[in-house]
């Protein structure tokens, strides 16, 4: 039996995943890596940090196996993490600007001052935030001088994490990204789908930095000199991390939607072949490409803070010693006693889209208590889906009729009952959480052939356990009223 490597670069650490193709796992590793804060709002990762764990991964999961059954590779990343590297050696020349970096606030602003977010959400689906990669690339282009010259002397290369992985995997041969990725970069056009010259002029990002786009699944590149394995294993799936989740939650007819709970939290449904421009503030998206003519679009909701407001009590405040500890803690009280929690710890993302917006704990009294407050951070994480999910049922015109939970906070059972409860909805959760490695997988192994179409994928979706809302109206209005009263304090309604 074959099997497949997947890949899962993430934004706090990197999984390898190795399964055979009836989706055993056959060995997983993990290994985290620093995050590095040089000033207020910045966030950056050490590109040569995270190749080195890949590579550890990489070898932990296949030390005990035939490395000539690996068929082929996955790859899923965090998305809008730009890199920059020298074409010539691969070696990188900056650090990479992380997702959740804040540094380009003030040239986006500038940007929509000048009344040009309209022009870029049409091309690109997206609103201007420092979220997405091209104005970091803008602002590495100007502030960094290793940057700068290595554009000059004609050796640099950027993109997002998959094409600097790619680039290492395959020892230099190429620069490639897909869709899913590209699509986060503000500079491609979701319609014509290529890299588009008016939105890089518009960022000042000089078109020949980015990779060439190909389809999601298919092979990108053959291994040299990878982690001890043999040459020539080919690289046949690459995704983003929440487009994958949503191919490993099977999500692949017009109108299921997923909800991953990682270090942020994303919405997606699944919009079918054509784009759905939204009209409440949320993202047009590329979910893949299975080839050149068969794009699949995606609605897109993203909290920027969702199992990171948990490390940040547990690192931060002390609160708690192991981030598992924080459901029972939680449980101790029967409620928040008041208290709510807006985890604005990098900014707002969905629908309010406020970058300068700060965390905050409303609420407080002598009697509120370390639980109290932990178990605000958990409806917190929640409360900022509801208004997600309020946002994507105004752009389809229908409420959703249920949804698929995944990531690792979605293990917690009492976050998950207060999240169905918020919604009014009802939640499903798979057998296999880390939805995103296995959406790697699916891409790998329709890349090489293993499996034949999207069909195959839905056959192998195991449920786990279902939460349905026991919040009557009334209560889910009152707690939702909390929360605009809270929210309303750090940004202003869209």
């Amino acid at each position: 039996m074959d099997y497949i490597l997947a890949i899962d670069q993430g934004t706090t650490g990197t999984t390898s995943v190795l399964m055979d193709t009836e989706l055993n796992r056959v060995a997983e590793a993990s290994v985290d890596f620093d995050q590095h804060f040089p000033k207020p709002g910045w966030v950056e990762h050490d590109l040569d940090d995270i190749w080195t764990t890949v590579l550890q991964t990489a070898r932990e999961v296949t030390k005990h196996v035939d490395v000539r059954k690996i068929a082929a590779i996955g790859i899923t990343n965090q998305r809008e993490t730009l890199c920059f590297w020298d074409k010539e050696t691969s070696e990188p020349i900056a650090r990479a600007i992380v997702w959740q970096d804040r540094r380009t606030a003030e040239a986006c602003d500038q940007l929509r001052k000048k009344g040009t977010e309209p022009f870029f959400q049409e091309k690109t689906g997206l609103l201007l935030d420092p979220y997405f990669s091209g104005t970091k690339a803008a602002w590495a282009l100007k502030n960094w001088e290793p940057v700068k010259k290595a554009h000059q002397d004609g050796r640099l290369v950027a993109g997002t994490i998959d094409s600097f992985l790619i680039a290492r995997l395959s020892g230099g041969a190429v620069h490639v990204t897909e869709p899913s990725n590209a699509s986060r970069t503000l500079c491609f056009n979701i319609h014509k789908r290529k890299w588009d010259p008016d939105l890089c002029s518009a960022l000042g990002v000089p078109m020949e930095i980015w990779p060439e786009v190909r389809p999601s699944v298919g092979t990108f590149a053959l291994t040299r000199g990878f982690a001890d394995l043999p040459d020539g294993i080919p690289i046949t799936g690459v995704l983003g991390d929440q487009q994958s989740a949503l191919m490993g939650q099977a999500c692949v007819k017009e109108g299921q939607a997923k909800c991953t709970y990682g270090t942020g939290a994303f919405l997606l449904l699944n919009t079918g072949r054509k784009p759905v421009q939204s009209r409440h503030r949320l993202l047009s998206t590329v979910a893949w490409a299975l080839s050149d003519d068969n794009y699949v679009y995606a609605l897109e909701g993203s909290a920027f803070i969702a199992g990171a407001a948990v490390q940040w009590l547990r690192d931060g405040m002390k609160f708690i010693q192991d981030s598992a500890e924080i459901e029972a803690l939680a449980a101790s009280v029967p409620s928040t006693d008041g208290v709510v929690f807006v985890p604005a710890l990098t900014g707002l993302g969905a629908p309010y889209w406020d970058p300068n917006a700060t965390g905050m704990f409303t609420g407080i009294t002598r009697g509120t208590t370390r639980a109290h407050m932990a178990r605000a951070v958990l409806e917190g994480i929640a409360f900022q889906n509801a208004d997600v999910l309020v946002a994507m049922q105004k752009d389809l015109g229908k409420p959703l009729a249920a949804l698929n939970v995944d990531g690792g906070a979605s293990a917690n059972d009492l976050l998950m009952q207060f999240q169905a409860d918020v919604l009014g909805l009802t939640l499903h959760r798979p057998k296999y959480l880390e939805t995103t490695s296995l959406g790697a997988v699916f891409a790998a192994g329709l890349g090489a052939g293993l499996w034949t179409d999207l069909a195959d994928i839905e056959k192998t979706w195991k449920k786990d356990r279902e939460f349905s809302p026991s919040m009557s109206a009334q209560e889910r209005e009152q707690a939702l009223e909390r929360w605009h009263s809270a929210i309303a304090r750090v940004t202003l309604k869209p």
